[in-house]
């Protein structure tokens, strides 16, 4: 009896390392799904390029990447997805326009890492990965509280994006005085402006004022009208920062209309959104300083630089985000003893890229970003 009790745990040691050893030789199949046709082909391009950069630091034979072009269109996304997943795949990377996710709930026993920072409105088993709102205000939160910011004006252009900033605020709970919405459209921008930091009214405060004095008879009298002659207004501004949630020449055009109205980033704290280091903003020295959260940029840097070396091309965000998902799903994998299942996404985890620290939990993903501020011609690093 013993003899075959014996041989039974052998027989069963036997199989378990056998299970083990023919799964451990199994591929990790894992899609990806970008535009490798069409106009938009070059972004494609590049992901592959990041993403063979990934695998080859990683190093392990059992990850196998399988490439699809989208043609950055939906139904095409939905229809290499499809086959894909005929092929054994259930996690995708991509794909990378929100657009091209509209169909893709079709397949709910895949799970999507999206490169879109959109979080409103994505089926269900489509998870953004780009550095989206809430992670951008949850850093804005912080810096507001290190400087007691306590009265932030958030400015809000009316353009899709508004209702993602509106959630980020909701869940974020940042301290703020008020929401205000404007248009892009330059002459409708700069009314609205002016009626925001009440410039008509501090204009006719200064014009009163110059009145009063000149009707007043006092040593210095004429050296006091002179300086206030030398400025455009007067009175104090009821808020202590603004928080523009645009980018590009949207805000270049919001902190123009700013210091228009007397109300300059040396008075308030302009704060704004990931930038992306956008060097245009250097030459913008009136509007400095301007603050913003973002990615590690030593980081971004060093792989722009190894980019480039190794292909002979720019790298860019697409690229610089694909490197990080190859080794954010490698790692949920490897956490998880290489068995691929949903739950990888839905518990509390996280992983450190190149862009940063990535926070896992419920197929959400946040990332903890840095903060930056531009002044004298450089990006500097606040924390």
């Amino acid at each position: 009896m013993k003899t075959f009790i014996k041989l039974l745990i052998f027989v069963t040691i036997s199989i378990y390392n056998f299970n083990q050893s023919a799964y451990s030789s199994d591929k990790i199949k894992i899609g990806l799904i970008v535009p490798l046709t069409g106009d938009n082909f070059l972004i494609g391009e590049k992901i592959i390029k990041s993403v063979r950069m990934a695998i080859n630091k990683i190093n392990d034979d059992k990850i196998e990447i399988i490439p699809r072009d989208t043609k950055s269109n939906p139904i095409d996304a939905l229809k290499v997805s499809k086959e894909l997943y005929d092929d054994g795949v259930r996690i995708i990377i991509g794909p990378v326009f929100n657009e091209s996710t509209k169909y893709l709930d079709d397949l709910k026993e895949i799970t999507f890492i999206s490169f879109t920072n959109k979080l409103i409105d994505n089926p269900e088993n489509v998870i953004s990965a780009g550095v989206n709102a809430i992670s951008q205000i949850q850093t804005i939160k912080k810096f507001n509280k290190k400087n007691n910011l306590l009265k932030s004006i958030i400015l809000i252009p009316r353009s899709e994006f508004k209702k993602e900033i509106e959630v980020a605020i909701n869940k974020t709970k940042i301290k703020h005085k008020k929401v205000f919405y404007y248009d892009r459209e330059p002459t409708k921008l700069t009314k609205q402006i002016e009626n925001l930091t009440e410039y008509e009214v501090r204009k006719k405060n200064l014009k009163n004022e110059i009145e009063r004095i000149k009707n007043l008879s006092f040593k210095d009298k004429e050296k006091k009208i002179q300086n206030l002659k030398k400025k455009d207004t007067l009175g104090s501004i009821n808020f202590d920062s603004v928080i523009i949630a645009d980018f590009d020449e949207n805000l270049k055009s919001v902190a123009t209309s700013l210091l228009y109205t007397d109300v300059s980033s040396k008075r308030i704290s302009y704060i704004t959104l990931n930038q992306w280091f956008d060097e245009s903003l250097l030459r913008e020295s009136s509007i400095h300083p301007i603050y913003f959260p973002s990615i590690n940029k030593s980081n971004y840097e060093l792989f722009m630089i190894e980019f480039k070396n190794t292909f002979g091309i720019d790298g860019d965000q697409l690229s610089f985000l694909s490197y990080d998902l190859v080794g954010l799903v490698y790692f949920l994998i490897y956490e998880n003893k290489f068995n691929i299942s949903k739950n990888i996404f839905y518990k509390k985890n996280k992983f450190k890229g190149k862009i940063g620290i990535f926070e896992i939990s419920k197929n959400t993903i946040t990332h903890q970003l840095n903060f930056y501020s531009i002044e004298d011609n450089k990006f500097k690093k606040i924390f």
